[in-house]
């Protein structure tokens, strides 16, 4: 059985999405390139730590999920080195 794999345009759009979920939830005022950043990089971080955790996630939904809580651990971190 195959993973559930998204392709790069799945991707940015999914990471935009997340990054902005995740800058209106930790009140963050983020435009449109740096959410899709914050949700890519967010759900591979995201990723790594529940992969350590034993937990995964799969497809549209999983990478959204992983986006925004890894895009909220990069803005509490940013916010914490800003200060």
């Amino acid at each position: 059985m195959q993973d559930a794999q998204i392709g790069w345009i799945a991707a940015i759009i999914i990471g935009g999405f997340a990054g902005w979920i995740a800058s209106s939830v930790m009140k963050s005022d983020t435009g449109l390139f740096t959410n899709i950043i914050l949700g890519i990089i967010g759900a591979a971080i995201a990723s790594f730590l529940f992969g350590l955790l034993g937990v995964s996630f799969g497809g549209w939904l999983g990478y959204l999920v992983a986006g925004v809580v890894g895009a909220c651990i990069l803005i509490g971190g940013a916010r914490a080195i800003r200060t």
